[in-house]
């Protein structure tokens, strides 16, 4: 037999269900919340931008940026009404040397690698200014594009002078781009003031640690404001160089290990790590099986991953124009108790081939992650992308961590 119900019932019901939500949101109320992603710079070899991409703007030509992607990604963002956006690298296309400018004569000064590092700044610092004017607090990690020098676009050189076209491929971070990195990204490492003002009430930023520690990894440039720490209520923070000067393709372990050792005798709870490369490279159908994140130096790659497991922490990063969330596999065979979640997504050219056979659904999404601490100290990752062809925004995976 057919049953109905009258329209009241029926609004009656829905009510119900409502207030029932309702409840249970207001019983475990969300106490923080960030996003993140990374990799929004364009290419400047036209043979390298995707089909998809393609004829670019001109705006995003010269400056070479995914304006159309990254921005749509930013409303969303401001739309989850997240307290903080961190960045996970590589929002320049930097890769030359930074350094200072023998040429006087006008053209010669506008084309070289110093402007043409600043001005690319300059127009991702615009594009990113409406956010924290809008209650999400940006927090920048450095990228290799950022911190590196690429021989196959110029001359580069180490601090003695010496050219680095035959050193780990002709990709090596150089000081002068890491001072390049302070002098436009400096101010949000970390504006205490403006950081608080985007945080829910009851809760400020503390136990800012942006200082020099490059001793403790037997680096030889100085990585303050390059890997930096801060404390909001129960959760830490960690940014990582993955490429300094001198020690491309690593982790600053040691300082990590010492640093979450600390947050974790004041009382820290939740331990959340950014930085570009990969831990464990997502072996895409293209890829070929190589080894493109810390996994280049896998003896350092496993002693920063022990620190990630120790704490229980996320590890967020980009470097591979791609979206992956994963405990991955370790050397051993294991499955890491820990997530890492690439979200190299944020509009550079996809990694994963237009044409490729073999995809995964979301390896040529523009993805970002939703990450929400729940009063109850539930801690929840949401991804949420949309498809190479600016289709509807969905949520892509979900993961509760452990606590």
């Amino acid at each position: 037999m057919k049953t109905s119900f009258a329209p009241r019932t029926l609004s009656l019901a829905l009510a119900a269900l409502l207030t029932a939500g309702s409840v249970m949101a207001q019983s475990d109320p969300v106490v923080l919340s960030f996003s993140t992603v990374g990799d929004s710079r364009q290419d400047s070899s036209s043979s390298k931008v995707d089909p998809t991409q393609a004829p670019l703007s001109g705006q995003d030509a010269h400056w070479l940026q995914n304006s159309k992607a990254w921005s749509r990604i930013m409303r969303e963002v401001s739309a989850k009404k997240s307290n903080l956006l961190f960045f996970n690298g590589d929002m320049v296309m930097g890769y030359g040397d930074a350094g200072p400018v023998s040429a006087t004569d006008v053209t010669s000064v506008l084309n070289s690698d110093l402007v043409k590092f600043h001005t690319q700044y300059a127009f991702w610092r615009g594009m990113v200014a409406p956010l924290i004017e809008n209650g999400t607090y940006v927090v920048p990690v450095p990228g290799n594009h950022e911190t590196q020098c690429n021989s196959a676009n110029t001359t580069c050189l180490d601090a003695n002078g010496n050219n680095l076209s035959a050193v780990n491929g002709g990709k090596n971070a150089v000081k002068v781009n890491e001072d390049a990195w302070r002098a436009n990204m400096a101010d949000l490492i970390v504006d205490a003031t403006r950081l608080n003002n985007t945080l829910p009430g009851g809760l400020t930023v503390t136990n800012v640690d942006n200082t020099d520690h490059a001793s403790v990894d037997s680096l030889t440039t100085p990585q303050n404001q390059l890997s930096y720490s801060f404390d909001v209520g129960n959760s830490h923070f960690a940014v990582i160089n993955t490429d300094p000067t001198g020690g491309d393709s690593t982790a600053p372990s040691a300082w990590l290990a010492a640093d979450f050792s600390a947050a974790s005798g004041r009382g820290a709870q939740h331990f959340f790590v950014f930085g570009h490369k990969p831990a464990y490279t997502y072996d895409f159908t293209g890829n070929g099986g190589k080894a493109g994140g810390l996994d280049a130096i896998p003896a350092k790659r496993n002693t920063f991953w022990n620190v990630i497991e120790q704490y229980g922490a996320a590890y967020f990063c980009g470097h591979q124009h791609t979206f992956n969330m994963r405990q991955p596999v370790k050397a051993d065979g294991t499955t890491s108790t820990a997530w890492q979640v690439i979200v190299g997504s944020g509009g550079s050219p996809f990694d994963v081939k237009q044409t490729a056979a073999n995809q995964q659904p979301y390896d040529r999404y523009y993805a970002w992650a939703n990450v929400r601490v729940f009063q109850s100290g539930k801690v929840q990752i949401d991804a949420y992308g949309f498809s190479d062809g600016f289709g509807a925004t969905k949520l892509l995976q979900s993961a509760v961590l452990a606590h």
